[in-house]
């Protein structure tokens, strides 16, 4: 299998994806399209050994469309010819000139009352016909040669629709109508080809936050500036006060405070100094800092996060499904409607013209523009706007998950709690110091990624302790480790641990009892015949985790529980000063996936929010899967459903508001939509619809879906 990534030139809507499906599905050997309307690109997944990429190109020339080679371009955004950007606008406004022109000429030569059709026996004049079918050739200027391949194809869709609308109306003698529908239509299709450009731009905007060249140090201590794709990994650069980084990287020299507000969301600037990790495209407050590049352009978190809301546009989401379903059993129906309406009626009252007329009103009527894209400018302008505000969604279907959820599994550690735990004692136990706990333990730990594992290497470095290797370490799933340090093979872990060893006594519980009820993490440090001694860590709740909880409670949500493998006195001491409303303590990872299982099976919609890495099982088997503060976190990136670019927990209330408004938008836009088509079904059944006002209301229709599709990019939605 190989995969085609392609730029198809004049995909616009949800129209041209359709021509292209029923195309190129039919080709042997391709086995998947996935469209994204909003960049212009088509990925196609097909077997080599059937059918080549030509092949694919080829036929998308046949729709009148034309495919290319995707380029991948990170710092700029390269313009289209002059003609692509404003050939639309252009033919639109001659449509609108000519009609306007035919109109007053036609009222000079023949009176108001005959222009407006209250004189039908008064012909149209040449000088206004031809003004007229200038208008309609204009207006109709896009339209026409999609009607024709559709036509070729048998296949009708709405160009097609509107084709026969104005042909027909030019056949009875309706110049002006057939003019007003061909400029209106136009205006609908340069208004829904804006509308998607508003939104294109909207991801432009991510784009250019980042600046596209880089103050680079050479190796003489003099400064160069440099195209920022041509900085090589582990380059030094130079950034003032007020000036963006241009790319991702560790400050190595100075102090300042950055706004990261567009890659995090987070609206108070952040204190950086030597060590703290900076992204392209935020800003430099205060000082003058040197930082060393640690990811080329193109992989920056900054160019990731534009290329997975790129992607986003081509994963549907239910509600644009199901409106591409409804209209394909819709538009048929109704031209069937229509061309009954144009022959039924006339065999038993006659007035074959004007049975015709309201057929073709039922044509128009026909179109589904405004039904179309009510849905995907409502949900590209929703997943820009969550972008803005650091949360991160990876397509239509995670962008509507949220509105249904009932129940929240929340990870402790770097969810709940900050992540960071300190060593806050140590009991030396059986003869030792202090000191030789802690560089047993250090020993040990110095092969782990733990959060717990580091603040005790932490501790013992700050003691200046430095533990000698050690040898044959081996994990004990979810419990400890054991390893060899100088000739002694130790063990540490848990007080689960503890029990099983048989190494516990009474006084050695109630101490540990005592420490985990402080809301301490205890490890154990022991050897095969003694135990050594005892560790507690502390770490510190999330200043906005409280205020996160209720937010959430508020939002809706139903249960909230918080899991974790730590002890249960230290997972409910946490707890209740979060306020969430369960805790289940001392889990090994499958067991965080049972508890996951156990709220879903409860509840259905259940989102796990986590660090992405340790808690990729329990995520996956959630409704949902949400990672907490994935800015520069690769992993938490890939497995998430939903990235919090911050450590905000209160992003989670905020994704459940802004997912209910996205649906209730959506159900607002396909309601307004099917409502105008209603209305005039039943005026062209009573025979009171003219098509310059069926037009003028699917235009109406259009411009009201998308207006109200766009409200979702304000800063507050």
């Amino acid at each position: 299998m190989a995969t085609a990534t392609l730029k198809i030139h004049g995909m616009d809507c949800a129209d041209e994806v359709a021509v292209l499906k029923a195309e190129l599905a039919p080709l042997p050997g391709v086995q998947d399209l996935a469209f994204d309307v909003l960049n212009g690109k088509m990925i196609v997944n097909y077997a080599e050994s059937e059918v080549s990429q030509e092949a694919i190109v080829a036929a998308v020339a046949k729709t009148g469309l034309r495919a290319e080679p995707w380029r991948k371009s990170v710092a700029t955004v390269t313009e289209p010819p002059v003609w692509e950007r404003w050939g639309r606008t252009i033919m639109t406004s001659a449509s609108g000139a000519l009609l306007l022109a035919g109109f007053i000429a036609h009222v000079i030569l023949s009176g108001w009352r005959a222009a407006m059709g209250l004189q039908e026996e008064v012909p149209t004049p040449l000088a206004a016909k031809l003004l007229y079918v200038g208008a309609a050739v204009a207006g109709a200027w896009y339209v026409a040669p999609k009607a024709w391949r559709a036509l070729l194809r048998l296949r009708p869709d709405m160009n097609l629709l509107m084709m026969v609308a104005v042909l027909g109306a030019i056949v009875i003698n309706e110049f002006f109508e057939a003019a007003t529908v061909a400029f209106l239509f136009a205006v609908s299709l340069a208004l829904e080809s804006w509308s998607v450009g508003r939104a294109r731009k909207a991801i432009a905007a991510l784009m250019s936050l980042s600046p596209d060249a880089a103050r680079v140090i050479r190796a003489d201590g003099g400064e160069e500036t440099v195209d920022v794709r041509e900085v090589p990994v582990g380059s030094t650069v130079v950034v003032l006060p007020g000036e963006k980084f241009p790319l991702d990287g560790k400050i190595v020299k100075g102090e300042t405070t950055v706004n990261q507000a567009p890659i995090t969301g987070e609206s108070v600037p952040v204190a950086k100094m030597p060590g703290s990790e900076v992204f392209a495209g935020t800003i430099n407050e205060d000082g003058a800092v040197e930082f060393v590049t640690t990811k080329p352009a193109e992989d920056t978190t900054l160019a990731r996060i534009i290329r997975m809301v790129g992607d986003a546009q081509s994963k549907r989401s239910p509600s644009e499904q199901w409106v591409e379903r409804f209209a394909r059993y819709y538009t048929p129906a109704v031209m069937g409607l229509a061309i009954a309406v144009m022959v039924l009626p006339p065999l038993f009252v006659g007035a074959w013209s004007q049975w015709f007329y309201q057929g073709l009103v039922l044509l128009v009527i026909a179109c589904p523009c405004a039904l179309v894209i009510s849905t995907p400018v409502s949900i590209v302008a929703a997943l820009t706007a969550a972008a803005r505000h650091g949360v991160l969604i990876k397509g239509g279907p995670y962008l509507e998950a949220p509105a249904m959820l009932r129940a929240i599994a929340l990870d402790k550690t770097g969810t709940v709690t900050e992540g960071q735990p300190e060593v806050r004692s140590v009991v030396p136990l059986s003869g030792h110091t202090e000191d030789e706990v802690l560089e047993i333990a250090a020993a040990v730990e110095a092969r782990s990624e733990h959060p717990l594992a580091k603040a005790v290497v932490r501790a013992a470095t700050a003691r200046g302790i430095r533990p000698m290797a050690a040898e044959g370490f081996q994990a004990i799933k979810g419990k400890g480790a054991t390893a060899t340090v100088g000739d002694t093979r130790v063990w540490l872990g848990s007080h689960r641990l503890l029990e099983e060893r048989g190494q516990e006594t009474p006084e050695m519980h109630e101490q540990l009892e005592r420490m985990e009820r402080d809301g301490s993490s205890v490890i154990v440090i022991g050897k095969d015949d003694h135990v050594c001694g005892l560790i507690a860590l502390g770490d510190r709740i999330r200043s906005h985790a409280k205020v996160a909880i209720q937010e959430m409670r508020n939002a809706g949500i139903h249960r909230i529980v918080m899991l974790t493998g730590d002890n249960r006195g230290t997972g409910e001491a946490i707890g209740r000063e979060a306020g969430v409303d369960e805790v289940r303590a001392e889990l090994l990872p499958e067991d965080k996936v049972a508890a996951v299982e156990e709220l879903v099976s409860q509840y259905t919609h259940v989102a796990m929010i986590g660090d992405g890495v340790n808690d990729a099982p329990a995520m996956a088997r959630a409704s949902l899967g949400i990672a907490m503060g994935a800015a520069g976190t690769d992993a938490a990136l890939e497995t998430a459903d939903i990235a919090l670019m911050g450590d905000d927990l209160l992003g989670v209330a905020w994704l459940i508001r802004h997912s209910r408004l996205t649906l209730v938008i959506i159900r607002q836009n396909v309601s307004a939509s099917l409502g105008v088509k209603l209305v005039f079904v039943v005026l062209t059944l009573m025979g009171h619809a003219s098509l310059w006002a069926a037009i003028a209301a699917d235009m109406g229709a259009s411009l009201l879906v998308i207006f109200n599709g766009l409200r979702l990019l304000k800063p507050n939605a």
